[in-house]
């Protein structure tokens, strides 16, 4: 038996035994205490220490069900092992006589006929006899359960303990009120009776019964944390012992079932009357405190709940007026059936609603509760306590009380607002959350019920999911509109259509309507966008970009014009500062838990970090973009975070991972959208990375097909030209190739752009010998200016190559190395290679491949086709001489010897790079 903190209690029990057996005389002893804090270990310990002294020990246990069975008690006790033999005989003839005496709920004992008495008499006579040879321990526990004969043999057996050699040991709950208050008034007549009280352990205790079980000492934040889960309650901490035993931290604290069940058994071995407070207590998690209404929530007098709640506090249950961990408030009402769970609610929600507690409480029970027609007040209450919950930043409880309104809501009218206000707030936990309230929602706008403000709601929402004709026809419906009167709203509808523009070109939007506010931060955003992406980088978006960023916070009304305008930015080659407004959005987005606006900030982080070249860090955040918006959920915007992770692993070598991507299904009509452009982009370098140049041209095509036909042909959106010229020249077909080179130049303008660094690099590799440094060292010169330090590796390795044909070996040696640093810094080549090559031939490292520069590449897949080198020359139009030194430094890092350990499929297409 492991008891802590109790030696002094057992001593005091043990010299009543000690005094018995040297014959002076009984006595009794009441050990008290809450529920679970060691009573019957206590009584257990005094059996034990009696049996060793010679005792004969007759035990009972009281309980709620059989408190009203007479004699139930007293069976149990003369029915143990050693009871006086004709205990036996006696007991049938006690029943024969009280046959029709039941217990009484009042706090006086019936009183007994003669017949009844007698025997009861001869009772304690047999057991005072058989104590004369052998001394007599007679335990009850739960004695406050026990039925109104036992408690009459009691005080028969009490008034003769001063000379007799038994004694008397009970436990009791004493806190709630005395349920036999006679019992102790003849205790409390005894000379020898001793009243032991037993309370929750100290935190010095719990520690020592810790280290007792744990075998030892624990770690102080563990016992400290137990102690205060348990509240003390010697049950409790061995549950939570129980709970941790298998937690992969020995210095975590599990709070699981054996918790909450250990709870739940030491209320259903108390009163019914307990339990029901308990589970009122569980269900208001503190939403009421006045014992009155406790009162009329549980059937019961407020005095017993009162004692009720002191009795739940004494055993450590309660934290103030709320079970102490929500597994305990968890437990308790399971043991209801739905039904009865729901009731609960209701009635707890009603009290809420009149008591005037707060809204967001008072919305947490009509959340849990059925409807039975009462509660017509519950619509405003749960609109209110929504709005709350999103001013908060709980979205998910908002999203709660919206789905409850919508259950209980009956006016027709009121219902298309809600699923509106349930729509929206769906959407930014997870927008396929919102798909199935956007069919009644379109159907309320073809009936004319939905307002002006939720259809263009609806608009954004099926365009999102490529449904783009009912997108077109739902604000269609706001040209007529009264709400465009107010300059705010036509400001939204106009910049709604702005970014309709730009983001889903099939959309063509209408002439301007309504007058609008001057500067309006969202206008001022999205138009930046337009103009960046129709035009090219302009330093007058730039400026409207970031006044708009200024003007605005993180809103689900500003959310997306927030992202208009760092996007802006990052095309208009502003990466630092895109980068630093989108990870100040993104933080602010994942403290206030809002997956979507979380996800779609991550995505667009990572399409900065591309634009820098930063390609482990794009691949961390599209990933995340994807952990938190799953991705059948992204709709037509799904080309954002998969274009940036084709990219990234292809641009990284890592074309397992580019592979998985690809392989991802992808809606038809993401290529009616701008992340469509992106990802055919990302597909076609995917493509011709891994020695497909036909599949990636077609991308590239249809890229640059769409991008023309929406005015959207700048490559500072997608650089669609370069890469379809590097496709050409991996077909060994320069003259195309020479004239899309020189097209997006043109495009690309005269400002040192990042788009004319890629039009350089391209244009080098075209141009004849003389003219390829001077290109190159303006394109290094661009990339290091614009932040793009992937592209200015590529950049810096092509033109090692060009110094080291020029003579200039050295300075080639030199700008070799920066380059294969920033490659590694970037990210290239870290995974592992993907295996593409025919049997019996070794694939190269991925990581070694990606370290070779553009024309090595170029070099190397000509040779491990079988190209002689004056083929290869005359193919690249480069001498002899510098074939041989691309295919000597190639080979180096390659770490083979001859082009015959080269395998062929690994290298097809790889011209293009």
């Amino acid at each position: 038996m492991r008891l802590i903190g109790l030696d002094r209690e057992l001593s005091e029990l043990n010299d009543l035994l000690h005094a018995c057996a040297r014959g002076d005389g009984g006595g009794v002893a009441m050990i008290g205490g809450a529920m679970g804090c060691g009573k019957t270990e206590l009584l257990t310990a005094l059996k034990g220490a009696a049996r060793e002294g010679g005792f004969a020990v007759l035990d009972a246990v009281g309980s709620w069900p059989e408190r009203l069975s007479p004699g139930s008690v007293l069976a149990q006790l003369l029915r143990s092992a050693g009871a006086p033999g004709p205990a036996a005989v006696l007991l049938d003839r006690l029943r024969g006589t009280c046959e029709d005496v039941t217990g009484a709920a009042g706090d006086t004992p019936l009183t007994l006929d003669a017949d009844t008495t007698d025997v009861l008499h001869e009772l304690c006579a047999e057991v005072v006899r058989s104590a004369e040879d052998v001394p007599v321990l007679l335990c009850v526990d739960d004695v406050q359960f026990t039925d109104y004969l036992t408690l009459h043999w009691l005080f028969h057996l009490i008034r003769q303990l001063r000379g007799a050699r038994v004694v008397l040991a009970l436990t009791e709950c004493p806190l709630s009120r005395p349920a036999h208050p006679q019992l102790h008034a003849e205790l409390l007549r005894q000379p020898r009776y001793r009243s032991v009280n037993l309370g929750p352990l100290s935190l010095t205790e719990t520690t020592a019964l810790l280290a007792l079980h744990r075998g030892a000492p624990p770690d102080p934040v563990f016992a400290e944390r137990c102690h205060r889960v348990s509240g003390g309650n010697p049950l409790l901490v061995r549950a939570l012992l129980e709970d941790s035993r298998q937690a992969s931290d020995p210095g975590t604290v599990v709070v699981a079932d054996t918790y909450g069940d250990t709870l739940l058994s030491c209320l259903h071995r108390g009163r019914p009357a307990l339990l029901r407070l308990a589970q009122a207590l569980a269900a208001l998690d503190g939403d009421i405190h006045a014992p009155a209404l406790l009162a009329r929530l549980t059937g019961q007098e407020p005095s017993a709940v009162v004692r009720g709640t002191r009795e739940l506090a004494a055993a450590g249950f309660l934290d103030g007026i709320r079970l102490r961990h929500p597994v305990a408030a968890q437990a308790v009402l399971e043991g209801l059936s739905a039904a009865e769970r729901a009731a609960l609610h209701r009635h707890a929600a009603l009290m809420c609603y009149e008591e005037g507690v707060a809204a967001t409480r008072t919305a947490r029970h009509l959340r849990n509760c059925d409807d039975d027609g009462s509660l017509t007040w519950a619509v405003p209450v749960l609109r209110d306590a929504a709005e709350r919950h999103l001013n908060g930043n709980r979205v998910a409880e908002a999203h709660s009380c919206l789905e409850a309104a919508l259950r209980l809501g009956t006016d027709d009218g009121e219902r298309v607002g809600l699923r509106a206000l349930l729509a929206s707030t769906a959407w930014m936990l997870n927008p396929s959350i919102s798909t199935p309230h956007l069919g009644e929602l379109a159907i309320a706008l073809r009936d004319g019920r939905l307002p002006a403000r939720p259809t263009l709601m609806l608009a954004k929402y099926l365009l999102w999911h490529g449904r783009f004709d009912e997108a077109v026809g739902a604000v269609a419906q706001l040209d007529d509109t009264d709400e465009l009167r107010d300059p705010g709203y036509a400001a939204e509808v106009r910049a709604t259509w702005k970014l309709l523009s730009v983001t889903y070109p099939v959309v063509q939007p209408p002439p301007p309507l309504g007058s609008t506010a001057a500067g309006d931060p969202r206008l001022l955003g999205v138009t930046a966008l337009s103009q960046v992406l129709a035009q090219g980088p302009d330093d007058g978006a730039v400026a409207d970009a970031e006044s708009a960023l200024r003007a605005m916070r993180l809103g689900k009304h500003t959310q997306e014009w927030l992202m208009c305008a760092v996007a802006a930015l990052s095309f208009a080659d502003r990466p630092e500062a895109a980068a630093r407004w989108c990870d100040h959005w993104l933080e602010e987005a994942r403290a206030r838990k809002v997956p979507l606006w979380a996800a779609e900030f991550a995505s667009l982080r990572a399409g900065i970090a591309l634009r820098q070249g930063d390609l482990s860090h794009a691949r961390l955040l599209s990933e995340a973009a994807l952990a938190q918006v799953p991705a059948d959920s992204w709709g037509v915007c799904i080309g954002g975070p998969l274009a940036n992770l084709v990219q990234a692993a292809t641009a990284a070598g890592d074309f397992g991972a580019a592979a998985e991507y690809v392989a991802q299904p992808v809606p038809e009509g993401m290529f009616s959208s701008r992340f469509g452009l992106y990802y055919l982009h990302a597909r076609g370098c995917y493509h011709l990375e891994t020695g497909r140049p036909y599949a990636a041209l077609d991308d590239f095509s249809r890229c640059g097909e769409l991008m023309t036909q929406w005015g959207l042909d700048q490559p500072t959106l997608v650089p669609w030209r370069s890469s379809a010229a590097r496709a050409h020249l991996a077909l060994s077909d320069p003259r195309p190739a020479r004239e899309l080179a020189h097209q997006q130049l043109a495009l690309a303008g005269e400002r040192p752009t990042r788009a004319r660094g890629i039009s350089l690099r391209v244009c080098a590799a075209v141009a004849e010998e003389g003219r390829r440094g001077r290109l190159l060292e303006e394109a290094v010169e661009i990339f290091r200016a614009c932040g793009d330090r992937f592209q200015l590796a590529g950049a810096l390795g092509e033109l090692a190559d060009e110094y080291t044909e020029s003579g200039h070996t050295a300075r080639g040696l030199a700008v070799l190395k920066e380059s294969e640093r920033l490659r590694r810094e970037c990210g290239v080549g870290r995974p592992a290679p993907v295996v593409h090559g025919t049997a019996g031939v070794a694939e190269p490292d991925s990581a070694a491949f990606a370290l070779l520069s553009w024309a090595e590449r170029r070099v190397v897949a000509l040779a491990a086709h079988g190209r002689t080198n004056r083929e290869i020359a005359g193919a690249l139009t480069v001498t002899v001489s510098t074939v041989e030194q691309h295919l000597t430094k190639a080979f180096r890092k390659l770490g083979i010897r001859t082009r015959k350990e080269l395998p062929r499929t690994y290298f097809l297409g790889a011209a293009a790079r």
